[in-house]
């Protein structure tokens, strides 16, 4: 019998935990007549990063980039309890974006590169499949081309992220740190983040992901239909 395929995230309790009960209270409770800025803050901070532990411990599954995530948060609210300007924000916005596309590029060379981890989930395609064709075939090396262009789309896509984060951040944040007003800039910015940066981001990723699947297809002369993994697949 096949392992059991790991639970998927919820995408609702995500967008709870981690845009819209922030920002609620960033921008409706971090006044002095309520949680004050500094607990204000905190207890913000606390849904996205508690949400990060409660998945993990249900799902078992943390990648780089949820764990980038998670790290983003944690200082967010040092730098927020350290009462940095705007500007710190800025960077440290754009720094997370960066830091995973520096890590897509470099990893190209090692043996398991964070495209694969990203895009070539094998609980979603079938591997074995595509892996089986690729040799029969002798287009294995065809398969480390189309890779290497994803990498390089990919790390593109993150750059992009890198300077929306800081043009958002710089352009929201205006306020002095450690205020009432500077928290709600912190909600807005919040909110604003999935439909100015993470939607864009997404749909990027579909286009690279689908361009993938088209060249993995060529390769392998397999459907679509035959590249994904099917629920029949995925028993034992």
């Amino acid at each position: 019998m096949s392992a059991a395929a790991p639970k998927r995230e919820n995408l609702i309790l995500n967008l709870i935990f981690n845009i819209a009960l922030p920002t609620l209270i960033l921008t409706k409770f971090s006044g002095e007549k309520s949680l004050g800025t500094v607990w204000g803050l905190i207890i913000a901070l606390a849904f996205p990063a508690g949400y990060f532990l409660y998945d993990f411990a249900q799902r078992r599954a943390a990648n780089f980039i949820s764990i980038i995530g998670f790290t983003s948060v944690l200082l967010t609210g040092g730098l927020g309890l350290m009462k940095v300007g705007p500007m710190g924000f800025a960077i440290k916005e754009a720094a997370m974006p960066l830091i995973i596309g520096l890590v897509v590029v470099l990893s190209m060379g090692s043996k398991r590169p964070l495209v694969k981890t990203i895009l070539l989930n094998d609980q979603i395609l079938d591997l074995p499949r595509v892996d089986a064709a690729l040799a029969e075939r002798g287009n294995r090396s065809g398969l480390d081309l189309l890779l290497k262009r994803a990498s390089y789309a990919l790390a593109a896509s993150f750059l992009l992220s890198a300077v929306l984060n800081f043009g958002l951040a710089r352009y929201i944040l205006k306020s002095a740190p450690g205020t009432e007003a500077f928290n709600a800039e912190l909600g807005r910015m919040n909110a604003l983040s999935w439909p100015v940066i993470s939607l864009p981001s997404m749909v990027i990723l579909m286009v690279i992901l689908w361009k993938l699947i088209g060249g993995i297809g060529k390769l392998t002369g397999l459907t679509t239909d035959e590249i994904f993994r099917s629920k029949e697949t995925g028993k034992a």
